[in-house]
């Protein structure tokens, strides 16, 4: 697809194959063209791995992150579970929220953790928050320990980011998918991989091996789960669709 932005005209278009369509370059339309081009060419850039939280590298787009905390702040887990650790900068992030609300702790779960990343987060001044478990995400002596964790009654909230192919994610959602309380969400992160394919670094297998293939195949299984992005708390304007690398991503458990 071909885009042409003229500024002095003030208007897009963007021309698919024959189809061409112009619109007012300051509508809904051509944000949502603009920032689809802008996630492409940032994460070719590696953008989002430019940012840091309390110290930890944080390997997510800062959008992603504002709306997962409004999503926290609502729901409140008890627990927060998130498989890959990365440099412990989400786990960080989600033990800032619990810190902030006087509740909850996090589980952060990661095939190696090394001695150095172990002791930098159990170290920090939010490391009495964070357990970490060793050891493959799907393996049953993994979810068993994870699931022994959780204390009876406590509310659960599940965020995958350990894997990126679809049989990985789908193994991962119906593993962790049993702890995710009612009113609270499991996410399958990254579901952007699916918009990637042509970008440098993408690959071909990516439109259909991807977190967002295996979050709506989880839905369409599963419909005590609800398949939607949580509703804005605050909203002015036309806007409906926020930037993401977690399209599709969002599963609230109904009942």
């Amino acid at each position: 697809m071909k885009i042409i932005i003229d500024t002095a005209a003030r208007n897009l278009t963007t021309v698919d194959g024959g189809s061409e369509r112009t619109c007012n370059l300051y509508s809904k339309a051509a944000f949502e063209a603009i920032s689809r081009e802008w996630v492409r060419v940032g994460w070719s850039l590696r953008y989002y791995n430019n940012f840091s939280w309390f110290g930890h590298a944080v390997l997510q787009l800062p959008e992603d992150l504002v709306r997962l905390q409004e999503v926290v702040y609502r729901v409140r887990p008890d627990v927060i579970i998130e498989t890959g650790v990365f440099g412990g900068g989400s786990l960080m992030f989600h033990a800032t929220l619990c810190q902030a609300l006087g509740k909850g702790r996090v589980i952060g779960i990661d095939k190696h953790i090394d001695a150095v990343q172990r002791e930098s987060i159990q170290g920090h001044l939010l490391g009495s928050r964070i357990s970490l478990v060793e050891g493959d995400s799907v393996s049953p002596e993994v979810v068993s320990r994870v699931g022994q964790m959780i204390r009876p009654g406590e509310s659960v909230f599940v965020i995958l980011d350990s894997g990126h192919t679809r049989e990985h994610v789908t193994r991962e959602m119906e593993c962790y998918s049993r702890f995710v309380t009612p009113g609270s969400y499991i996410i399958a992160t990254d579901g952007i991989m699916r918009e990637l394919a042509d970008v440098p670094g993408g690959k071909p297998e990516w439109v259909s091996d991807n977190p967002a293939s295996a979050a709506n195949e989880f839905a369409a299984r599963h419909p005590e789960f609800r398949q939607q992005q949580p509703a804005w708390l605050f909203r002015e304007g036309e806007l409906t669709e926020n930037i993401t690398y977690w399209p599709g991503a969002w599963l609230e458990r109904l009942h």
